[in-house]
């Protein structure tokens, strides 16, 4: 019987008029990938919205492992983010909200750690020529605060699944365009589906 993965992928933001977590979470919406049917969602990148669309894609879903994916616009390879901290602060986001550190549960503990398992996964992308970084910070942007109010609720809700942050280089638009590392798209897809495979 099939497993529930839920992908998740952000829409453009800032400077970059395309998103590559968009195009590879439509990409595989509704695919089967080893031994998940894959379930994707497409987020705003808005502070004020991103908790309550994930626990209620979360509750909705009901999955059975969860990657989010974003996009981090000077990487060279893949990073698969080990931590979440309890913070927001950068550049503003799609709705003109501009973080100053603020936290991101009052409540809440410093920080979450994935519950993906980073090295096995580090290992296989490897084995694939993949290039894959482990990261020991997500940032304090929306991919961060993705990371950290998923993680949070899953333990409100004793959930004990795979779960995690993957951040993916800018894809061939996005580095043309801002100057900056990027890979095609379809080698983005393979990586993330790689990625899958490997949970």
């Amino acid at each position: 019987m099939l497993k529930t993965l839920l992908l998740t992928g952000y829409e453009p933001f800032l400077k970059f008029k395309t998103n590559p977590t968009e195009s590879a979470a439509r990409h595989l919406d509704g695919t089967t990938v080893g031994e998940y049917r894959i379930v994707s969602r497409v987020y705003p990148v808005s502070f004020k919205n991103i908790e309550v669309l994930i626990r209620k894609d979360i509750d909705e879903v009901n999955p059975d492992a969860i990657i989010h994916l974003g996009l981090a616009g000077n990487i060279h390879s893949i990073h698969l983010e080990r931590i979440a901290i309890n913070c927001i602060d950068g550049r503003p986001d799609n709705d003109g909200f501009h973080p100053n550190g603020e936290k991101i549960n009052e409540d809440g503990p410093d920080a979450i750690f994935s519950t993906l398992p980073i090295k096995r996964l580090e290992k296989a992308l490897l084995e694939n020529n993949i290039p894959v970084t482990i990261s020991n910070s997500a940032g304090t942007y929306l991919c961060n605060n993705l990371m950290y109010c998923s993680l949070y609720y899953l333990k409100e809700k004793d959930l004990n699944i795979p779960s995690g942050f993957v951040h993916v280089p800018a894809n061939m638009e996005i580095s043309i365009a801002n100057k900056i590392p990027g890979w095609p798209q379809d080698y983005i897809n393979v990586a993330v589906t790689k990625v899958i495979e490997n949970l």
